[in-house]
């Protein structure tokens, strides 16, 4: 259940987390310790980015941060997919619970990015 002060995103990725560590512990020993362990730390990444935003007057930069973070985790999530880590439905679900997160950034950030007047 989320918190008044605690922003989507943040919730989000938390909750993205909570589903995801126990997919990547059933990643073979192979995998787990070198593909999982990324996807993990770079999703733990992008929540501390997201938490960092949430406690700063200028959000942009850890922003920016995060969506670039989530983009790495997005590719290493597909290419788990490719290599048969797991099965396709995990995988469609993992990738769907990403493309949400990463809308959430980005509705974050152009929230609290300059408007950019049209020319």
């Amino acid at each position: 259940m989320m918190t008044p002060s605690v922003p989507q995103a943040v919730q989000s990725c938390h909750e993205l987390l909570l589903w995801l560590i126990p997919q990547l512990d059933k990643f073979p020993r192979s995998r787990r310790f070198t593909l999982g362990e990324r996807i993990e730390d770079g999703l733990l990444a992008v929540l501390e980015l997201l938490v960092e935003a949430a406690y700063q007057r200028n959000k942009e930069a850890p922003l920016r941060r995060a969506n670039l973070q989530l983009e790495v985790v997005r590719h290493l999530w597909r290419l788990a997919h490719e290599l048969k880590v797991m099965a396709t439905r995990q995988y469609e679900h993992g990738a769907a619970l990403i493309d949400d997160l990463g809308r959430q950034i980005g509705g974050w950030l152009r929230s609290h990015s300059p408007v950019q007047p049209n020319t």
